[in-house]
């Protein structure tokens, strides 16, 4: 593991139990992609980033964002790229594939409003064009997936690419065109893998017709799991028509799918009837790539950690008292859960608008607070576009995690070495 005692500042603020650093501590506003991959390039050694024109406003078409490559082991920072293709939340999707040589992000050609992903190697500065677009790359770096980044704002600001209103395709009921689609990294060529229609037509079990009858499907986030046998799909429903932003996130409807890489085999794991009507939040695949982990009021009152198997059997809460927070993933072990929560969440946030990095154990009930730090910026945003969630994130060998946060008013990139903490609880 690369020493970064010397290269970066230690974050010390409120005794944490585990060692941390900035590692963006200079420059302007910078976040890592999300919790349920890892900026950590496969080597360990680097971070793949992204920096923000500014964060005083939101993005507007054609703002230029910059794609960053952080050396965690000498130290320093190299722009590696300029992205159009990019949005508050997730940045420019900048992620890796089989190796450090490997790294993906998306651009956008403003003159036709068309985005598409890059395959970039940092080092040699070698770079192509991708039909298709980069949510998740698989971890050979042989396939990447994607919704459509353009509509993605359809459902939820900040997660797909900035265009001007106009150019947004809308969906009618489960459209044909429009669903998972998949890159050939090799060839570079894009295929829609699965359509919505298709999706709503062989699910298993079999939506209600009638009860999605008056509105439109998107899809919202798509998530390899671990040896690349299955996708996940988080489908969102939104009603044809609404009375405000507010009134159709409160009625939408959203279930986990999954099926075979191939497209086949579509299966709801956790349907709308748990998921919107009980109250929950951010799935992702369990590092056995059979279960998925995700916060769900189970039993209608308190947030828990729950999981499900792929087609939704075994599903239940995985311990009875914790509560669930934030964005969850799991370490291989099976045991601990690693979380943080929303700024002002009243189980974990502390008056001086700091919040927890969790360790939870399910065996045990225990929950580590692993630090505090605040990220809760001055400007959120109209709709929260601009919140800065901290998105623990996993490195590849399960001992660091990266995160966001912005105490001192500039989002910045945080790691923390968890190393000897799971050691000694394994």
């Amino acid at each position: 593991m690369p020493s970064m005692a010397a290269a970066f500042p230690r974050y010390l603020d409120h005794d944490p139990m585990v060692p941390v650093w900035c590692v963006t501590p200079d420059g302007g506003p910078t976040i890592h992609r999300y919790w349920d991959t890892s900026p950590f390039s496969p080597s360990g050694r680097y971070l793949a980033l992204t920096r923000f024109p500014t964060q005083e406003r939101l993005p507007e078409p054609g703002d230029v964002a910059e794609v960053i490559v952080v050396d965690l082991q000498e130290g320093g920072e190299q722009v590696v790229a300029a992205s159009r293709g990019w949005d508050t939340q997730l940045g420019a999707q900048a992620q890796w594939g089989a190796d450090d040589t490997q790294l993906f992000f998306n651009d956008m050609d403003v003159a036709e409003w068309r985005p598409f992903g890059v395959l970039l190697d940092p080092f040699s500065g070698a770079c192509r064009e991708l039909e298709g677009t980069v949510y998740e790359v698989s971890a050979d770096g042989r396939y990447a997936v994607a919704p459509c980044p353009l509509r993605n704002r359809r459902t939820q600001g900040g997660y797909g690419v900035v265009v001007p209103p106009e150019v947004i395709p809308e969906n009618r009921g489960a459209a044909e065109d429009d669903g998972v689609y998949m890159t050939n990294v090799a060839t570079g060529e894009r295929r829609l893998l699965v359509s919505l229609r298709e999706v709503f037509e062989q699910a298993i079990p079999a939506f209600d017709r009638d009860e999605y009858a008056d509105g439109d499907f998107y899809a919202a986030h798509v998530k390899f799991n671990r040896d690349a046998s299955r996708l996940m799909l988080v489908l969102r429903w939104i009603p044809r028509s609404y009375s405000s932003f507010r009134d159709m996130k409160q009625r939408m409807k959203k279930n986990v799918v999954t099926m075979r890489a191939v497209g086949s085999d579509v299966r709801i794991a956790i349907p709308s009837s748990e998921w919107a009507v009980k109250g929950g939040s951010h799935p992702i695949w369990c590092p056995d790539g059979e279960h998925i982990l995700m916060l769900l009021r189970i039993d209608g009152e308190q947030m828990r950690f729950v999981s499900a198997r792929w087609d939704g059997a075994e599903y239940g809460a995985l311990h009875e008292e914790l509560i669930g927070s934030g964005h969850p993933s799991m370490h291989p072990d099976g045991r601990h859960i690693l979380t943080d929560c929303n700024a002002g969440d009243p189980s974990f946030c502390h008056e001086d608008r700091t919040c927890p990095i969790r360790l939870c154990d399910i065996a045990t009930g225990e929950d580590l607070h692993l630090l505090r730090i605040n990220h809760d910026p001055a400007f959120r945003g109209p709709k929260s576009e601009l919140r800065v969630d901290p998105h623990p994130a996993w490195d590849r060998s399960f001992t660091r995690i990266a995160f966001n946060a912005c105490p001192d008013g500039i989002r910045r990139v945080y790691v923390a070495d968890l190393s000897e903490l799971v050691e000694e609880r394994s």
